[in-house]
């Protein structure tokens, strides 16, 4: 018996098979973001100074115990004709009590996470709109951008459809709550 190739359904169908089948250079990732593939460089150590003052603060002071995932591949729901997203956050948190990455898949769905995280670097408007829409889809409760260019975080929440209802912006040197289940004042000043 012979295989028959498979034919992807539609233009989607190729492009997520095609996005599927990568194999980045070492120490660069591949995203599908609202149906476009971008290929991400090693980040420099200043992004990844503002994850590890987040993270030790998230751990050390949330109300609830927390798990936490850097660059956990995440499928969610895609838009406007495109494929499903792959997004890879620089953060994703998740109740201690799931246990969620334990046996997750390279690419797993968002059911459970609590909150994402991006440190915008030198690229920031995927950041700033497209990853904002693809985690709402999710829907992800919480999106917490850093926004080195404009030094400022940003709190995204209350996800419906393509986007987020709430949003608190704060300078960097100001503290931004993060709710439920975090319940924390996340202290901004040593991002500076």
């Amino acid at each position: 018996m012979s295989a028959v190739p498979h034919e992807p359904d539609s233009q989607a169908g190729v492009l997520l098979e095609g996005f599927l089948a990568l194999d980045p250079p070492e120490g660069f990732r591949a995203e599908l973001v609202e149906g476009e593939i971008a290929l991400k460089p090693p980040p420099d150590g200043d992004h990844e100074d503002c994850i590890g003052l987040i993270l030790e603060q998230v751990i050390r002071h949330a109300k609830t115990d927390v798990d936490f995932a850097g660059n956990k591949g995440l499928r969610l729901r895609g838009g406007r004709g495109c494929p499903a997203n792959h997004v890879i956050p620089d953060g994703t948190f998740a109740p201690g009590a799931l246990r969620l990455y334990r046996g997750a898949a390279p690419w797993m769905p968002c059911e459970g996470v609590a909150m994402v995280m991006e440190v915008a670097s030198s690229k920031p408007a995927a950041d700033r709109e497209a990853k904002r829409h693809c985690y709402a889809r999710g829907p992800i409760p919480l999106y917490l951008l850093v926004d080195r260019e404009e030094s400022s975080v940003t709190l995204f929440s209350d996800p419906e459809g393509d986007d987020y209802r709430q949003h608190c912006t704060v300078p960097f040197g100001k503290p931004i709550r993060l709710p439920s289940p975090f319940d924390l004042d996340l202290k901004t000043e040593d991002l500076l």
